[in-house]
């Protein structure tokens, strides 16, 4: 080991005398060739990429330049901030104050003594914003007359409270004094408990104008109807809704039922502008009408062919929770909002707008606005006059009105020759039997729901609307509409004159889409009404239910119903689908019309009368009337029952068809409509409780070549 650290230390000058050696010779070539090699460092101390000491200079003075532009630019960012938000909050402060102070006229002294050390207090600069910053309600809660406060030294600062401990008594407290007394209400128009709630909102979106506010928990602000005559209440609405419904009918309650049951913790609100809970609208044409309690108007509840009486009402109030509770409520619940309609729809957004400019946002909607009775232009050119004696018949205040001027003119005239235009003739004849009331109806078409029936079956529907006490007068055009000494004078266009003393214009639907133009949803330019694919969704998270939807029949192509089992269907595949079904639309809704408790009939599908129809008639027996069917199967509203039941495999009847006897006696039967010889609907006539069989029938959308023998399914030759 000494040996190598001798010899090493021996030939370590003589390595170093040899590497200068080799460097000097090797300038010293370079010089005399004229050239010098490049001088490349062994080591450069610099921070940044070799040779770039310069660049590192700029880099830093650029971050640094950087950083103070960005510091400088965030403390007028911040200044400006306060300095709006002090603004802002003055103004908030001014208008309340302006608000409360009729209500502090008579405050002590010790309450003047607060407010001065409030405002002393207030212009401290030394304060912190929170500090600064009282509730628009305390205020008024410190005026209050009721509390005794010994003055304070006006040197002595004054501590305020939180704006969130003095909140909710403050608001129960305006409240209170802007309800009247429940002694001044009539007992029959008290509102609903459901839809008279407070509510303490959540925040509202960023994008609203009263986001900006400094207000620490947002509160919206809404008034809603109980009843038509009922005075209006402040109320608080929540300001999301997971489900909302917008529209109050048939399609928003079968849909919220429907999410109900896939979702039982599930919190819907539904927003509806009619002063009533959801309610079935077919009694309003049909079984009301032949009630015999004369307050019948009042209650609302009727008396179903079978005997059996019930509401109008879907649900009594104690099923609905009101709003104040959805959003704190365990197990989620319904509740309806009446009296406001939604004007506005930020699909972007998930939030819409109501009329008193109220913001509730959303997680999946569904629109169910339903439709408005379409009038005729030449009422609507008449004037002013002859508009308030004309009725738009579609809700309850139309048929209370109705009923009401019925019994106090000597003559009434319905124009319209279709389902409800008939069904209204039928039961204000039937009332005119006992009343003398005259009752006219006009359509253009040949015969009763000629639209509907083929022609031989129209002629016969007429001539039981006339038995029935009514003046038709068929292929009548208006021409003109004048008031004359308190009497409308109905001039046809062929020249006949008709003088009534009311009109009523039952002329169609007209679907309500007026959310489609804020929204940006399509409006289907053949059928009208929002359109939607299979499974009523017009968005990813938006649906279209009820009269207002034209949807895609993945048997029948696209359509648009307006009845009321289609209502309780969409309505239920609508919500079923807000759940994560996903389900197309594949069930074929029934309707019905009843001409009284003795004839009546069910459809199903596409029933046109310009379609090619095939009949087939038997005798009818005293068991073949609404009244019989409806007392068979315990229930009046029968889309209820027919549309759970399924049809698997009909049996046929196994008794020969008799000869029927009176060629124009259409008792009982079926009529097929055919389409490229395919059965597309079906009208089942004085025949109840067999649609499954017709809605399987055309489902399977076979050809049939003997349509006698599809007509034995419905066992219609059976005594």
């Amino acid at each position: 080991m000494l040996k190598c650290r001798t010899v090493c230390k021996k030939i370590a000058p003589l390595a170093r005398a040899s590497s200068t050696l080799c460097r000097q010779n090797v300038r010293r070539t370079g010089m005399k060739h004229g050239r010098i090699l490049p001088h490349v460092p062994a080591v450069n101390m610099a921070t940044g990429p070799a040779g770039a000491s310069r660049q590192n200079q700029f880099y830093v003075l650029l971050v640094g330049a950087t950083c103070l532009g960005g510091t400088i630019y965030t403390y007028q960012t911040v200044t400006g901030a306060q300095k709006r938000y002090d603004e802002r909050f003055a103004v908030l402060h001014q208008a309340t104050s302006e608000e409360i102070a009729p209500s502090t006229q008579t405050e002590s002294p010790a309450a003047e003594a607060i407010g001065t050390a409030e405002a002393v207090s207030q212009s401290e600069p030394q304060a912190a914003p929170a500090a600064e910053e009282p509730s628009p309600l305390s205020t008024g809660a410190e005026a209050a007359p009721s509390e005794t406060t010994e003055p304070l030294p006006a040197n002595k600062p004054v501590l305020e409270a939180e704006p969130d401990k003095t909140e909710e008594p403050a608001a129960a407290l305006l409240v209170e004094e802007e309800l009247s007394p429940p002694s001044e209400l009539n007992p029959a128009e008290q509102p609903e408990p459901s839809s008279v709630p407070i509510v303490d909102s959540e925040p509202a979106a960023a994008e609203s104008p009263a986001a900006e506010l400094p207000v620490p928990h947002a509160e919206v602000v809404a008034e809603s109807v109980a009843g038509p005559d009922s005075a209006l209440a402040s109320l608080k609405l929540p300001s999301h809704a997971p489900y909302l419904l917008i529209g109050g009918g048939t399609a928003s309650f079968a849909a919220a039922r429907s999410i109900r049951a896939r979702d039982p913790g599930a919190r819907v609100l539904i927003v509806t502008d009619e002063p009533d809970l959801p309610y079935m609208r077919p009694p309003l044409s049909k079984e009301l009408w032949f009630a015999d309690d004369p307050a019948v108007t009042d209650t609302l509840r009727f008396k179903q062919w079978n005997g059996k009486e019930r509401s109008i009402y879907f649900q009594p109030p104690s099923f609905y929770i009101s709003p104040e509770e959805l959003s704190s409520a365990e197990n989620g619940g319904v509740a309806v909002f009446t009296g406001r309609k939604v004007v506005h729809m930020d699909v972007r957004g998930n939030k819409v707008q109501l009329d008193d400019n109220t913001e509730i946002s959303y997680d999946k909607c569904l629109i169910a606005t339903g439709g408005v009775p379409r009038n005729l232009q030449v009422l609507e050119r008449a004037g002013e006059e002859v508009l308030n004696k004309t009725t738009l018949f579609r809700k309850i205040e139309d048929f209370r009105s109705l009923d009401k001027v019925s019994r106090n003119i000597k003559s009434i005239a319905v124009i319209g020759g279709g389902f409800l235009g008939s069904e209204l003739s039928c039961a204000l004849g039937r009332r005119s039997q006992d009343s003398g009331l005259e009752v006219i109806q006009m359509f253009p078409e040949k015969g009763n729901m000629g639209k509907v029936l083929p022609e031989y079956l129209s002629n016969w529907t007429t001539d039981k609307v006339k038995k029935e006490g009514v003046k038709v007068i068929s292929e009548a055009l208006v021409k003109s509409v004048t008031c004359k000494d308190d009497q409308l004078e109905i001039q046809l266009k062929d020249g006949r004159l008709v003088k009534t003393d009311h009109i009523v214009a039952a002329v169609g639907l007209e679907p309500n889409v007026d959310l489609a133009k804020s929204a940006g949803l399509e409006v289907d330019s053949d059928f009208g009404g929002f359109r939607v694919n299979a499974e009523l969704q017009a968005r990813s998270n938006i649906w279209v239910a009820g009269d207002a939807a034209c949807f895609y029949d993945i048997r029948l192509g696209r359509r648009r119903v307006e009845h009321h089992d289609h209502a309780v269907v969409s309505g239920r595949l609508a919500g079923e689908n807000m759940t994560g079904a996903n389900k197309p639309y594949w069930h074929q809704s029934m309707f019905w019309s009843d001409l009284g408790p003795d004839v009546g009939y069910e459809a199903i599908g596409i029933v046109d009368s310009s379609l090619p129809t095939v009949g087939v008639f038997a005798k009818a027996t005293a068991k073949d009337t609404p009244k019989a069917a409806t007392e068979q199967s315990g229930t009046g509203i029968r889309s209820e029952s027919e549309t759970e039941e399924v049809a698997l495999s009909p049996v046929a009847s196994t008794t020969p068809a008799p000869a029927v006897t009176h060629k124009d006696d259409y008792g009982k039967g079926v009529i097929f409509y055919l389409r490229d010889k395919v059965v597309v609907g079906i009208i089942l006539w004085n025949v109840f409780n067999r649609m499954p069989i017709a809605r399987k029938i055309i489902k399977d959308g076979e050809e049939h070549t003997d349509l006698n023998e599809v007509a034995k399914l419905f066992n219609i030759h059976e005594d």
